[in-house]
């Protein structure tokens, strides 16, 4: 999927059907004088039902869909018929998908399995005919429920990317390439910062036909969370991960003092992130030798505070060991 095809957020307006009016008929037939009320109900006005679609990957089919309006009740009619319900619209969401109230920004519902479904705007009710009201006193009601009008209310969409493991780490990480050689994903990669504009998922081939997803978001800097970069925009797309793999690379000035400005950035995102199973590749590997390796290990050892392993994309070291590590992880 190119980068201009991934839409993560939607503003909508929905609007469902208005309740049929119930009927005051009254029974009219030959040779049956005063045959009384027979007035029928109306019908419900329709629903805007949101409903997982586990096919999608994007909101971009519903970027310019504004607004949507289901189908108004039918009015009820004689012989105690009842009118037709409103038809039914159906909005079609990615997994992941979060809905809000736009005007107070709280969180209606989630969309997480697939056909799942929520009522975003009830229909308005139909109303009773004026064949229910008749009594012993009051044989002839003239009188009948309107139906219950229509409901409105505008809503915000975002997609938080369902991944299993999702990569954390500076632009120019390595986290694309990492992606392409772990994954049969093509993002795309090149030598300069924020290559990497918008999320981009793989799934990883493992052993015995097993897969887990991994996901690659945009590169974070220090402020993330106060706004510089993009990171900030895209770190929800980590919420759902049930691992965080820090990427940094070899050549990095100070390793520890990257990765604690990364999680620095997550805590001060969203505290619960750091409860999150974590785990460290340094990556390009491949520029270090034997030697050098063995004394950064000695260093880390010391410094780093959780589990930590040496790759490199470009030369496949240590990529099988990675699948072991992150496999065992998730399960």
């Amino acid at each position: 999927m190119t980068e201009g095809n991934f839409v993560d957020y939607v503003k909508m307006y929905i609007t469902s059907g208005n309740g049929g009016k119930g009927s005051m008929h009254l029974h009219r037939e030959k040779f049956i004088t005063k045959g009384g009320p027979d007035g029928g109900d109306g019908g419900r006005g329709g629903h805007v039902i949101i409903r997982g679609n586990e096919n999608l990957w994007t909101l971009l089919h519903l970027k310019f869909k504004k607004h949507v309006q289901a189908g108004h009740g039918e009015h009820g009619s004689k012989s105690r018929s009842t009118g037709a319900d409103g038809q039914d619209e159906y909005v079609d969401v990615p997994l992941g998908t979060v809905v809000r109230d736009a005007e107070t920004n709280d969180i209606l519902f989630e969309i997480t399995e697939h056909n799942e479904e929520y009522i975003a705007v009830e229909g308005g009710k139909g109303g009773l005919g004026n064949w229910h009201f008749r009594t012993s006193t009051n044989q002839t009601p003239r009188y009948s429920q309107p139906g219950i009008p229509k409901q409105e209310k505008e809503i915000l969409m975002e997609l938080k990317v369902l991944a299993d493991v999702g990569l954390v780490g500076f632009p120019n990480a390595g986290k694309s390439t990492l992606l392409s050689v772990i994954t049969s994903a093509k993002p795309k990669i090149a030598d300069y910062e924020f290559t990497t504009l918008k999320p981009n998922l793989g799934i990883v081939q493992y052993r015995d036909f097993q897969t887990f997803v991994m996901a690659d978001i945009p590169g974070i800097i220090e402020g993330a969370a106060e706004g510089k970069g993009l990171g900030h925009y895209f770190l929800r797309h980590i919420e759902r991960n049930s691992i965080l793999l820090f990427l940094i690379p070899a050549d990095a000035k100070d390793i520890k003092k990257q990765y604690d400005i990364l999680l620095d950035e997550l805590r001060r995102y969203n505290p619960e992130m750091l409860d999150k199973d974590r785990f460290i590749a340094i990556s390009k590997c491949d520029m270090l030798d034997d030697e050098l390796k063995a004394e950064l290990k000695v260093e880390l050892d010391k410094e780093l505070p959780i589990d930590y392993m040496f790759i490199s994309s470009v030369a496949q070291q240590g990529i099988t060991e990675l699948k072991d590590k992150l496999w065992k992880m998730l399960n």
